[in-house]
This record gives C-alpha cells, sequence and structure tokens, in this order.
C-alpha cells in the first residue's frame, strides 16, 4: 500500500499549523479519499471512514456555531475519539477552542487553509490520486509526440533511445528513458513519469549518458503524460505475415488493468521509426477526433466494388 506523507500536504497546500507541538513527522495518509464530517457532527457515525482526511467546510462550521456550548463539545469529542488523521479548516475559519483542546488530548493536527472547501477539496483528491495511486515500473522510453503520450517498447538495444532522441531533435519532448513509473490515477487514465535518479537523462550505445534538458533546453523535456498510446519496436521478419498493413485492426496491451492501444512496428535498415512514430500519434489523435482513415479506405472499396457490380 502506499503513503502520503503528512509533511509533504502541509508543505505542498501550504497549510497553517494550529497545533505546531504536534510532531507529524512519520505521520501518513494511505486512503485517495477525504471526509467533509458532517453527518458525523450530528452523531451518525455508521460506516465512517475515520483513516481519510477530514475537511471542515463552511456547512460544518456553521452547523457548530448554531450548537450550544456542550453539545458542540461533544460533536468534536466523538469526532476526535475516532483518531482521524488530521482535521484541515478551510476559508481561514475560526478554531472552535474544542477543537484544540481535544487535539492535544488525543495527538490529532489541526491545519488551516484560506483556501475555499471546494477548491481544497478538488485539489487534494487529485494530488492524493496521483500519490497513492498504483503504479508500475515498465522497460521503455515515454516521448510526448503533438500532445500524445507515446510508449515505446521493445527488445533491449532495439534502437528505443535513439528514437527518442531523434524525436527530441524534432521539437517533441522527453518524459521518460529506459525505466518508466507507470500511475493508474482514475478507472481510465494511466500517466507516466521517470525515477528522480535519471530524470532528463538518455542512454546512448557508444557514447554513454547525455542530459536532454542542458543539451536540447527546458522545452524538450517533460516531467508527467498521460499515456495515449504504445508503439512496440520488433526486429523485421521476413516470414511474418500478421503485420497490419491497412489498420482496421486494433491490438491492444493491458496496463494496470487499462487497455491502451498498441503499434507493432517491424524494424529494418532505412525505415526512419521517428518518423513512423509521428504518424502514429497523429493518427491516434485524428481516431479520437472521429477520423479513421483505414475505415473511410475501406468503405470506399466497398462502394467501388458494389459500382463495378452493377
Amino acid at each position: 500500500m502506499y503513503s502520503a506523507q503528512l509533511t509533504k500536504i502541509v508543505e505542498e497546500f501550504q497549510l497553517e499549523t494550529i497545533l505546531p507541538e504536534i510532531d507529524i513527522s512519520g505521520r501518513v495518509i494511505t486512503r485517495k479519499e477525504i471526509n467533509r464530517p458532517a453527518l458525523q457532527l450530528t452523531g451518525f457515525y455508521h460506516r465512517f471512514d475515520n483513516d481519510r482526511l477530514q475537511i471542515i467546510g463552511r456547512v460544518e462550521h456553521s452547523y457548530l456555531q448554531t450548537l450550544d456550548a456542550h453539545a458542540r463539545d461533544e460533536a468534536i469529542c466523538h469526532l476526535f475519539e475516532c483518531h482521524i488523521p488530521c482535521l484541515i479548516i478551510c476559508k481561514n475559519q475560526e478554531v472552535f477552542p474544542e477543537m484544540i483542546h481535544y487535539g492535544r488530548k488525543y495527538d490529532i493536527p489541526i491545519f488551516r487553509t484560506c483556501k475555499t472547501t471546494t477548491d481544497f477539496a478538488a485539489e487534494m483528491i487529485m494530488w492524493l490520486r496521483g500519490e497513492l495511486a498504483d503504479r508500475v515500473m515498465m522497460h521503455g522510453v515515454l516521448v510526448d509526440i503533438y500532445g500524445e503520450g507515446v510508449l515505446i517498447t521493445g527488445a533491449s538495444g532495439i534502437g528505443k533511445s535513439e528514437t527518442a532522441l531523434e524525436l527530441i531533435k524534432r521539437g517533441h519532448r522527453l518524459i521518460a528513458d529506459d525505466a518508466v513509473e507507470i500511475k493508474k490515477i482514475a478507472d481510465q487514465t494511466l500517466v507516466g513519469t521517470c525515477p528522480e535518479l535519471i530524470r532528463y537523462l538518455i542512454e546512448l550505445r557508444g557514447i554513454g549518458i547525455i542530459n536532454v534538458k542542458e543539451l536540447f533546453g527546458i522545452g524538450a523535456v517533460k516531467q508527467i503524460k498521460s499515456i495515449d498510446l504504445v508503439i512496440k519496436l520488433e526486429i523485421w521478419d521476413g516470414n511474418q505475415c500478421s503485420y497490419d498493413r491497412l489498420g482496421l485492426s486494433e491490438e491492444y496491451i493491458e496496463i494496470l488493468e487499462n487497455k491502451v492501444l498498441c503499434n507493432t512496428i517491424p524494424i529494418r535498415p532505412g525505415r526512419n521509426v521517428a518518423v513512423i512514430c509521428e504518424s502514429a500519434a497523429i493518427s491516434n489523435r485524428q481516431k479520437k477526433m472521429g477520423n479513421n482513415t483505414a475505415k473511410e479506405f475501406e468503405k470506399r472499396i466497398l462502394q467501388n466494388n458494389h459500382t463495378e457490380a452493377k
């Protein structure tokens, strides 16, 4: 199970620490979801996920203001008794004395932000999904080609890095070379990034390691990109008859239970792989926009055959 450090959350969202005496080092969040404890403050704790990050918005704060001192103390006490990981108050609203009392009693940190509840919750959910997402490491090269995230795979030494370098020279951007960390941040969304140790680096056999950011500038690299297409490079086999020549059939590869369109490109001397990758990326964008050239060509053939039959 992946986790997000509470100290990193405080730093990332610039949260005000209400109880600085509570040590939050080593504390983690393990749930992608958040919770606004509106029902809990009224006393309903059935199916309460106490391990989620808890957020107090204007509605919850206004409700607490309507309670008398005893009822408010009881409502806040019950919430903190559940040993929630932390409490975050939005819109710089007042921190009730009861929150400070029970925060110290149960060793639960309290934070505050100036952001609105809706904005903060949306940003927090997105951030947690990225930090806690299921992930896998794949051997390959990830490049941004015309806005499409293209993952180039294939056997070691087949020319993935050389293809990426040619694409960079043609104005496209490198995300990762050799090792691509892929995260599933939503049911239909995969994103790829590069481990910090080898970020912006490409290995070229015979030359060594080069730094793409230093050689080609900041515009030649990118830290993260969605994966829209996989291009699998393999050595040309003259006896292989299954290479797709029209593009009517579609091959998919499964990554973290998500299916991603995969084009198998046979490699032999004289083929410009970088141009082929560009064409594949453009074709994929066209298909997303409803323009499938292969199907249009098939339709022309059928119409032509029908005309000749007459």
